[in-house]
């Protein structure tokens, strides 16, 4: 069996444990929301409007989201000790890793396509072509950071506090693609020329390649401690 099948696999039966109980789906979407409205009730009306805040608060939100949502990665092995037992089931680890990854990947996409609308309504931001290209950058980013963060998960789930060290872990590579990519929702929502978003393009593609491959390179190390 290829190591895209045995992935596709794992991936697949994260998702429909995920859609039985939609307990994670439902805690990240809420936590989402109460971020979004938050903030737009604890702004000064007369001195900053919505729309200056919307592109930071939409990578706060994602950011945060994702935490939550990597936080599921590895738990519900960890609850059931099955973890050992997928370990001994004669695939490699590579696999294991890949079928992780795109699980993880699948899920905060999700919760970004239903933070997304909420998003442009909460914050009244116009619907622009100009939308797409920030989804797009919202994808870009997400590649790299549910691949750091699925090591980082299958590393924090052995110990006896694995949702506030995976935070701690996660936050310094947290912060350049979360920068680069609020910079570049900026200038799309105010309409600037493309040659403006090259750098920052360039940078998250950079990102993705360089910590994909460093987290496929660390994975079995981490699992097989």
């Amino acid at each position: 069996m290829s190591v895209l099948r045995v992935a596709l696999l794992i991936a697949a039966k994260d998702l429909r444990i995920e859609r039985r109980s939609r307990t994670a789906l439902h805690t990240a979407t809420l936590f989402a929301v109460l971020v979004l409205l938050t903030v737009v009730f604890a702004r000064d009306g007369g001195s900053v409007s919505l729309l200056t805040l919307a592109p930071s608060v939409l990578w706060i939100t994602i950011a945060l989201s994702s935490l939550v949502a990597l936080n599921r990665a590895f738990t519900l092995e960890r609850e059931h000790a099955a973890l050992e037992g997928i370990l001994l089931a004669p695939v490699p680890r590579s696999a294991l890793f890949l079928g992780k990854w795109l699980a993880n990947l699948a899920f905060v996409s999700l919760v970004m396509t239903i933070t997304f609308p909420l998003w442009i309504l909460f914050y009244g931001v116009a619907v622009t072509p100009a939308l797409f290209a920030v989804a797009a950058v919202a994808l870009l980013a997400s590649i790299g950071v549910t691949a750091i963060g699925t090591v980082f998960s299958a590393m924090a789930v052995r110990t006896r506090h694995a949702e506030l060290l995976l935070p701690v872990l996660m936050l310094p590579f947290l912060l350049p693609p979360i920068f680069f990519a609020a910079q570049s929702t900026v200038r799309l929502l105010a309409g600037r020329p493309l040659d403006e978003l090259w750098g920052s393009f360039r940078f998250l593609l950079l990102y993705d390649v360089a910590f994909a491959t460093m987290a496929a390179l660390l994975f079995p190390a981490v699992v097989d401690e």
